[in-house]
This record gives C-alpha cells, sequence and structure tokens, in this order.
C-alpha cells in the first residue's frame, strides 16, 4: 500500500476478526513503532503484547470503567459513535481483538525528559497503528482503560518508573468505519503561514 493510501486509510477499530494474528505480523508492527522518531534518540517505549487470560482481565475492567462512564448516557454524545449497550460490549472483550498492545514509556524527574518521552513514545503508537493499516489490520488508539490504572499496572506488573501511554487492540478488522470529516479538510484555519 502506498504510504499516503495507509494514512488515510487508518481508521478506529473496535470490532474484530476473531482470526489470531501471525507473530511474524506483531512484531513488524512493533518494529515500526520502535523506529520511530525520539527525543535525543533516547527510544524511551516499551511495549506490552497482551493476549489470553490477561486479556480477558482487563476487558472485564475496562468494561466496568465503560458503564460508569456512560452511565447518564440517554444516547452516544457523538451520533457516530456506537451506542452504549455495544461500547460496553467492546469494552468487555476490546472490540474481539487477539491481542492488546500497551505503550509504555520510561519515566524522568525532568519534566522536560517527561514531556519528551510521551511524546516520542505517542510517535511510536502512531507508527504501529500505520503499519497495521498497511498489513490489513487495525488497531484503536485507546486511553479510556487508563481510568483504572492502578489495576492495569497490577495484572501486567508495570513498575513505577513507567507511564502507561495508550493502549490499543490489534485484530483483522471485521467492520471499518467510515472515514471522519476533518474539522479543516483545507487547512484554512488549522495552517499559519509566518514568513
Amino acid at each position: 500500500m502506498e504510504f499516503f493510501d495507509v494514512i488515510n486509510k487508518r481508521r478506529s477499530i473496535r470490532k474484530f476478526k476473531p482470526d489470531p494474528i501471525h507473530k511474524e505480523n506483531i512484531l513488524k508492527i512493533l518494529n515500526a513503532a520502535n523506529w520511530a522518531p525520539s527525543a535525543l534518540n533516547l527510544q524511551p517505549w516499551e511495549f506490552l503484547v497482551v493476549s489470553g487470560e490477561k486479556k480477558n482481565k482487563l476487558g472485564s475492567n475496562y468494561g466496568k470503567i465503560v458503564d460508569n462512564y456512560t452511565k447518564d448516557w440517554a444516547e452516544a454524545p457523538d451520533k457516530a459513535f456506537m451506542p452504549r449497550s455495544e461500547f460496553i460490549q467492546f469494552a468487555n472483550i476490546y472490540g474481539g481483538a487477539p491481542v492488546i498492545i500497551i505503550v509504555l514509556a520510561e519515566t524522568h524527574d525532568d519534566p522536560n525528559y517527561q514531556k519528551a518521552f510521551l511524546e516520542s513514545a505517542s510517535a511510536a503508537m502512531e507508527n504501529m497503528l500505520l503499519a497495521a493499516t498497511a498489513l490489513g489490520l487495525g488497531g484503536c488508539w485507546m486511553t479510556g482503560p487508563l481510568a483504572d490504572e492502578k489495576y492495569l499496572r497490577k495484572v501486567l506488573s508495570i513498575p513505577d518508573d513507567r507511564e502507561v501511554v495508550a493502549i490499543s487492540p490489534i485484530g483483522y478488522p471485521a467492520v471499518i468505519p467510515e472515514p471522519r470529516p476533518r474539522l479543516d479538510p483545507d487547512l484554512t484555519r488549522k495552517v499559519k503561514w509566518l514568513e
């Protein structure tokens, strides 16, 4: 797939086929993440690939988070988003994805380094999602499960010197949503040309 096609075809996938992913493809995705740019080339990221019983535990906990978060919804605030019951179902099983990948970043006492580490790990996350798209897989950049970060840390034995940046289910898409409109498609409001 041509590079700009990959960017334009990437979607937030929330329904996956149960098909397993070959380990070689997971490693290709993580290799792409590992080649992300990073501040001072420190490459401060780590990746947790979670499946099986640990994934089920995380899903059950995320389902509780979403249930609580959406308890006052009469309907989804964004009409293009899924209804409450579907959101809870998605959360409980991470959309049926066979694996989830968690991106971690090193921590640092200096806030400037900490910000740079977070930005670097975010670049790795983006590379990961684009690589998944290029391989015919899908993912979804998620931070909702971090609402109970203490639980994540306990189940996955994440040490205090690592920041949990984001989570993505990874799998073969069962449903590929239509592209969401850009807020400024012709870049007249979000771009300023300065001389």
